[in-house]
């Protein structure tokens, strides 16, 4: 069996898009910082998020049963912290940006790279955390072309310009 903590620090590698997953709904407004989101599948287009069942946002987002993946620009690195801080208010965390809502009503980030509205189709429970399947039912690109990454328990900026050359 492998250590907990030895997971954790081998997950650190794993770089990953840094996002604030919104709801909105009859258990109200609630958001939080995540990595653990990835692509399901494109047909219907699906992607996952992994949220922890202590988190006190995990019962407002199932009740709510919407939810909207805001993938943060690179200069987002401050609104990211806001929504990692368990002693801010939701009320205190939003204020940090403008949001609009698109099809679910869930807060869609107006400065996201990205907003990925979705509604929840499914959810496993894997451990201390529940998988939660979302159909993207509406999305926005924005024209930002700088993406904000977490890797090594660090941030760092991916744009464009840091392409590698193709092998030759």
């Amino acid at each position: 069996m492998v250590d907990s903590s030895e997971f954790r620090n081998a997950m650190a590698m794993l770089g990953s898009a840094v996002t604030i997953v919104t709801t909105d709904g009859p258990a109200g407004r609630f958001g939080f910082t995540a990595s653990a989101v990835c692509s399901v599948t494109d047909s219907p287009p699906t992607l996952l998020v992994c949220v922890n069942r202590a988190s006190a946002n995990h019962e407002h987002f199932k009740t709510n049963g919407v939810l909207c993946v805001n993938v943060l620009t690179g200069d987002h690195q401050a609104t990211s912290g806001a929504f990692a801080n368990r002693q801010l208010s939701m009320q205190e965390r939003f204020s940090s940006v403008n949001c609009q809502t698109l099809v679910t009503g869930s807060p869609a980030i107006e400065e996201a790279l990205v907003n990925l509205d979705c509604r929840v189709s499914k959810i496993d429970e894997v451990g201390t955390h529940s998988i939660f399947y979302c159909e993207i039912l509406e999305l926005k690109h924005s024209a930002a072309t700088e993406g904000l990454v977490y890797f090594n328990r660090n941030y760092y900026r991916l744009n464009d310009q840091m392409r590698l050359a193709p092998d030759q």
